[in-house]
């Protein structure tokens, strides 16, 4: 079986445990995120962009800066419109900041922006999505490695959840496709966005 495979097969596992239903009261999930976070950089390392950071460290960081408050501007449209047209779709989003329980919120914000977002981002883009490119050519690695990153999160059962990993992914992915020199940027930005959206500027 190939580090690819044995990495997807990890994940798939690893967000089952986190977010069904079936598995919600057993594990605890900021420690259970935490640690399927360090398997995933160490599946995904060594990793490589696919071309040389651009533009440095500074302009990295404020294009990441930039994607992340981006996104949370289309995720705060989405919200709205969301909201008028279903009924169910503010109760699963308030059911997905429900799980902000168990650890103060400061410290789940850390976890996202120096672990849990950048560990995501290394390995669907950095290694998954680059390895499939590399494999078959870029756009169906951008395609499968999105369809993939959207399925894992089915386990939820949260329609909003799902969209919302599938826009992300169709973003992140849809931006490593165009510009994958990139890479530290879409790390910064959904390490940034994600600790934003669930705790520093909730929708």
């Amino acid at each position: 079986m190939s580090r690819l495979s044995i990495g997807l097969l990890v994940a798939f596992v690893a967000w089952f445990w986190m977010f069904s239903p079936c598995t919600a009261e057993i594990f605890p999930l900021w420690p259970s995120m935490a640690l399927v976070s360090v398997v995933l950089l160490l599946i995904a390392a060594p990793w490589r962009s696919g071309g040389e950071a651009s533009g440095g460290w500074g302009r990295q960081l404020l294009l990441g800066v930039a994607i992340a408050a981006l996104l949370w501007g289309v995720f705060w449209v989405g919200d709205r419109v969301s909201s008028w047209l279903f009924d169910f779709a503010r109760p699963q989003v308030e059911a997905v900041y429900s799980m902000r329980g168990g650890m103060p919120s400061w410290l789940v914000a850390l976890q996202l922006l120096l672990l849990t977002g950048p560990a995501e981002e290394l390995f669907w883009r950095g290694y998954v999505q680059r390895t499939l490119a590399l494999r078959w050519n870029a756009n169906w690695g951008f395609v499968v490695a999105t369809v993939l990153y959207t399925l894992i999160h089915l386990f939820s059962f949260n329609f909003m959840l799902i969209m919302s990993s599938l826009v992300c992914g169709l973003a992140w992915g849809g931006l490593y496709r165009l510009r994958p020199q990139w890479l530290p940027a879409l790390v910064v930005s959904h390490g940034l966005w994600d600790a934003c959206v669930f705790v520093v500027f909730p929708i």
